[in-house]
């Protein structure tokens, strides 16, 4: 997949852990590392809304896209 979810290094740089980040966000622990492990085929608007809220951080500091090479 071309998009990217750097949440990991968004939550090692504010020094949270998935725990407090999932209550702070009001997700489940699973649904949370999901994300975290590049795992997910979709994030909601809110979902990332409150990410970002609990982070202080811009959603591209969390999305990355990567253009992949396509295979013959």
């Amino acid at each position: 997949m071309a998009i990217i979810i750097n949440l990991d290094v968004m939550m090692a740089k504010r020094k949270i852990g998935l725990t407090e980040l999932a209550k702070d966000v009001d997700i489940t622990l699973a649904n949370l590392s999901i994300l975290k492990n590049n795992k997910a085929k979709a994030v909601r608007l809110s979902t990332l809304d409150a990410i970002c809220k609990a982070l202080q951080c811009q959603p591209g500091d969390i999305l990355e896209y990567v253009e992949t090479e396509e295979l013959e």
